[in-house]
């Protein structure tokens, strides 16, 4: 029950993340809306970490962010973050494929070095970690193309820009 659930939200919010990344303006990949936001390539390129994350929770027993290299320069093309995103989906989608309930029940902890960040069983930290994580982050890109002036995907429902 616990996986039927996780492939169900994976699938759905994949989906709509990869909707809004293919709106991505190529030619704004530089601009942030305020000086402490990140640019929208590196918002974008956030949310492809988030996605290997996801994989990483899959994967291992724990993320140590004090052995994570520093963050990653931000991409800048949209057809390269659409073709790591859709590599990373197929492996996340496969792994959690050959996922059992046992091994979603394990506990996955985030730490940095011996100061634990989070601990909790794998199928949460897939939810809160993982999903919503990249879900507050997509909201922020939804946000960065509104106010590019680019139509916003519908999500969950219709937007201004996409009535159903």
């Amino acid at each position: 029950m616990i996986k039927q659930l996780i492939v169900g939200d994976v699938t759905n919010e994949l989906a709509a993340t990869r909707r809004t990344l293919e709106r991505l303006p190529e030619e704004h990949m530089l601009w942030r809306p305020h000086e402490k936001s990140m640019t929208l390539g590196g918002l974008s390129t956030h949310i492809i970490n988030l996605l290997n994350w996801k994989i990483t929770i899959i994967q291992y027993p724990e993320l140590d962010l004090s052995t994570v290299p520093p963050q990653r320069a931000a991409l800048e093309k949209r057809v390269d973050l659409l073709e790591e995103f859709d590599a990373s989906v197929d492996k996340f989608e496969k792994l959690l494929d050959e996922s059992d309930e046992i091994a979603l029940a394990e506990e996955w902890t985030l730490r940095n070095g011996d100061h634990i960040i989070f601990r909790a069983p794998r199928a949460i930290a897939l939810r809160t970690f993982g999903l919503s994580h990249m879900v507050h982050h997509r909201a922020q890109l939804g946000v960065y193309l509104r106010l590019l002036d680019i139509p916003v995907p519908a999500l969950y429902g219709p937007t201004a820009d996409e009535k159903f």
